[in-house]
């Protein structure tokens, strides 16, 4: 084992951490080094590196939070504290608040209630005259401020169409010689039916004579 505890010392007073947490990947050079220089050029090289402190993880709780936004982990037996420490009087007035105004606006700018029925009503909910938002529109009704419109429209969103690729230009065809076409033998063929006759015999000079010579006789 070779001794390496003073550049041990010096590296963790340089990276400012214990001795716990330094690093020597290889001992032959860093038994060479003696001054504060020489292990700071170690450090630039990557011989000598700093652990990294361990910490708690955050994926458990990044889990449970993103699983609260979705209204789990809410019931009953989770639940700790009474029902106002968990939301104020004050907190739930304003978003009972908020809920409404949002209502009003919406009536006033699609032409439902004129703008001095919107004056009164804000002023009215500021009052808490209202519980929520069923309760505004039953007021309405009941008074016969709401107008009838006709309801606006929905534009249809057109399917979008891919551009039509331009067409490819057509390319030259090469000339092919063509050879003549030459019509093939047709071989006759003789009907089976036919019977077979033999050829004729040509008369000769010999049978000529013979013939001749017949027909002196039978004079």
């Amino acid at each position: 084992m070779t001794n390496i505890i003073s550049q041990k010392r010096m590296a963790a007073e340089i990276m400012k951490c214990g001795t716990s947490r330094v690093k020597i990947t290889t001992n032959k050079e860093v038994e060479e080094a003696l001054t504060r220089e020489d292990v700071r050029n170690l450090i630039r090289k990557g011989f000598i590196k700093k652990i990294q402190k361990r910490g708690s993880s955050r994926a458990a709780a990044r889990k449970t939070l993103a699983q609260k936004k979705k209204g789990r982990r809410k019931g009953m037996g989770s639940r700790k504290g009474s029902k106002r420490a968990r939301i104020s009087r004050k907190e739930q007035w304003m978003r009972n608040v908020k809920i409404m105004r949002k209502l009003i606006k919406e009536l006033r700018d699609t032409g439902r209630i004129e703008r001095r029925d919107y004056r009164r009503l804000y002023l009215r909910v500021k009052g808490g005259m209202f519980r929520n938002r069923k309760h505004i529109m039953l007021y309405l009704k009941e008074h016969e401020l709401l107008k009838v419109t006709s309801k606006p429209a929905v534009k249809k969103s057109k399917p979008k169409t891919k551009p039509a690729k331009p067409a490819a230009k057509p390319t030259a065809k090469k000339p092919t010689t063509k050879k003549p076409h030459k019509p093939k033998a047709t071989k006759t063929t003789k009907p089976k039916h036919a019977k077979a006759t033999a050829p004729k015999k040509k008369a000769t000079k010999k049978t000529a004579k013979a013939g001749k010579k017949t027909k002196r006789g039978k004079k």
